[in-house]
C-alpha cells in the first residue's frame, strides 16, 4: 500500500489549497451578498451556487474551455507568463475550489445574515473603520458557520473526481488524487489498493463531517 500515500498527500495538498482560496473568495462574496443590496443579487447567488447542483463533468468542461491552451485564461497565461495550467496539480486545485465553493459561500452568507446589524452599527459609532468592524465584530460572530463550511469544503475537495479528471487528468504522482487513484485501481483490478483508498477517503470525510456537525447550530424541535 506504499503507493497509496502519494495520492493521499497530493489530495491533502490540493484540498488544503482549494479550501484556503475558498476562505478568501467564499467569505468575501458571502459578506458582500449578506450586507449589500443591488440589482441581480440573487441571480449572482444562484450562479455562485451552481457547482453544487451541476454535474462535475459539465463544470470540468467549462474549466477546460477557460484554462485550455486555446481558452481565454489559458492562452493569456501562456502568452504573458509561459504558464501552462492544464493537466497540472494547480488545475486540480482550481477544479476542487470551484466544486467546493458553494459549501463555504452558502454557510458563510447564512452566518453573516444571522449577525445582528446593531452590533456593527454600535462599533461604527465608536469610530471603528469598516475593516475593523468586519474583523472585530462580524467575523467573530459568524466564525462557527464559516468554519463548518470550510470543513465541508475540504471534505468535498478531497472527494472531487469529475472536474479534476477533466482539467488535471490522471498523472501518477502529479495530478492523480485519491478518488482518481481509487477509480484507476478498480479499473486495473487492484481490489486491495481500491479498498484501502476508499477506506482512507471515507474515514477522513466522516471525521470532517462529525467535526462540522459540532460547529453548526443545533436543530430545534418545533414547540407543540
Amino acid at each position: 500500500m506504499e503507493g497509496a500515500w502519494i495520492p493521499l498527500l497530493l489530495t491533502l495538498k490540493v484540498a488544503g489549497c482549494a479550501t484556503a482560496l475558498n476562505l478568501l473568495l467564499g467569505v468575501g462574496m458571502a459578506f458582500a451578498l449578506a450586507r449589500w443590496r443591488f440589482p441581480g443579487r440573487e441571480v449572482l447567488d444562484a450562479v455562485l451556487t451552481l457547482p453544487m447542483v451541476m454535474p462535475p463533468t459539465v463544470m470540468g468542461y467549462y474549466l477546460l474551455v477557460l484554462i485550455g491552451q486555446q481558452g481565454p485564461l489559458g492562452a493569456w497565461l501562456w502568452s504573458q507568463f509561459g504558464i501552462r495550467l492544464i493537466f497540472t496539480w494547480e488545475a486540480a486545485v482550481l477544479a476542487a475550489m470551484v466544486m467546493s465553493f458553494p459549501l463555504v459561500f452558502k454557510p458563510a452568507r447564512t452566518a453573516f445574515e444571522g449577525v445582528d446589524p446593531q452590533f456593527e452599527h454600535a462599533a461604527r459609532t465608536l469610530g471603528i473603520s469598516e475593516w475593523a468592524v468586519f474583523f472585530r465584530v462580524s467575523l467573530p460572530l459568524a466564525w462557527r458557520g464559516i468554519f463548518a463550511g470550510l470543513l465541508l469544503s475540504f471534505a468535498r475537495a478531497m472527494g472531487e473526481f469529475g472536474a479534476t479528471l477533466m482539467v488535471a487528468g490522471s498523472i501518477p504522482g502529479k495530478t492523480q488524487t485519491l478518488s482518481i487513484a481509487a477509480y484507476e485501481a478498480v479499473q486495473a483490478g487492484q481490489d486491495d489498493m481500491a479498498n484501502f483508498l476508499v477506506a482512507v477517503t471515507t474515514l477522513t470525510c466522516l471525521a470532517i463531517l462529525l467535526s462540522a456537525g459540532r460547529l453548526l447550530p443545533p436543530h430545534k424541535e418545533p414547540r407543540s
